[in-house]
């Protein structure tokens, strides 16, 4: 009577055991999947962040150095006219974007859209009519 006593008090704490370290591990697997809708969020705004502000500085370097090689290094006009904001006149960012996307035909400005994306063009035309983008 002792040795069925004591299997069947044997197998009771096998399954408790068991059940106890099924909970623990639906718990470590909750913390987890919690921690990473925290968390991954936070990581991929902050990658994209610093993806774009690492672009927009591209960007930027390609207007001085590309643009600049042109149009002069402070953008005050050389074999192409001046960009800044001033002497860009009534023309709205949609018309610089486009100038910048398509080139001037006869001119030495080339079309950009096959080097830039429609929403790099936009970034530059809005900070070279903001001025964002001329140095003092």
């Amino acid at each position: 009577m002792g040795v069925v006593t004591m299997l069947i008090t044997l197998g009771r704490t096998q399954s408790l055991n068991s059940s106890w370290r099924e909970g623990q591990w639906r718990r470590l697997v909750s913390a987890a999947l919690l921690f990473g809708l925290v968390v991954t969020p936070a990581t991929v705004m902050g990658d994209e962040s610093g993806a774009q502000a690492a672009g927009q500085a591209r960007l930027a370097n390609l207007v001085v150095q590309d643009c600049g090689s042109c149009h002069g290094l402070t953008l005050r006009g050389g074999l192409g006219p001046p960009l800044r904001p001033e002497d860009l006149g009534d023309l709205s960012v949609e018309a610089i974007a486009a100038i910048i996307r398509e080139g001037v035909p006869d001119t030495a400005m080339p079309p950009w859209k096959p080097l830039l994306s429609p929403k790099e063009i936009h970034w530059i035309s809005q900070q070279l009519k903001s001025g964002a983008l001329v140095s003092p």
